[in-house]
Order: C-alpha cells, then sequence, then structure tokens
C-alpha cells in the first residue's frame, strides 16, 4: 500500500515537473517575442525622431533665411 502511494505521489511529481517545463518554454518564447517588439519599437521611434529632427531643422533654416533676407 505504502509503494502504491509513493509512486503516485513520484508520478505527480514528474507530471508537474513536465507542465513546469513546458510553461517556463511558453514563457521564454513569450519573453523573447516581446523583445523583438520592443526592439522594432525602438527602431520606428529613432527613425520617426530622426525625420522630426530633420524637418524642425529645414524649418530653421527657412525661418533664418526668410527673416535674413527682410532685413536687407
Amino acid at each position: 500500500m505504502a509503494d502504491e502511494q509513493v509512486i503516485k505521489l513520484l508520478e505527480e511529481i514528474r507530471d508537474l515537473q513536465k507542465s513546469h517545463v513546458e510553461n517556463y518554454k511558453d514563457a521564454l518564447k513569450n519573453q523573447q517575442e516581446s523583445i523583438a517588439i520592443q526592439r522594432s519599437a525602438l527602431r520606428r521611434q529613432r527613425i520617426t525622431l530622426l525625420v522630426v529632427g530633420f524637418i524642425l531643422l529645414a524649418f530653421l533654416i527657412v525661418l533664418a533665411l526668410s527673416s535674413h533676407s527682410t532685413i536687407h
């Protein structure tokens, strides 16, 4: 009787460990996907910042040239 209980308990532990490993694999996969999404978003933010910076620079140049030409 005690042997059957030990065997059942060990089987439950084994099954829980298998489940834990599968859950860990899923969590790891989700983390990798999240990192990839964050890198992509960061790349888009950098590009957007560069575009806005160039537009602002162009606007300031046009503003400086127009104010310079109105003075003379």
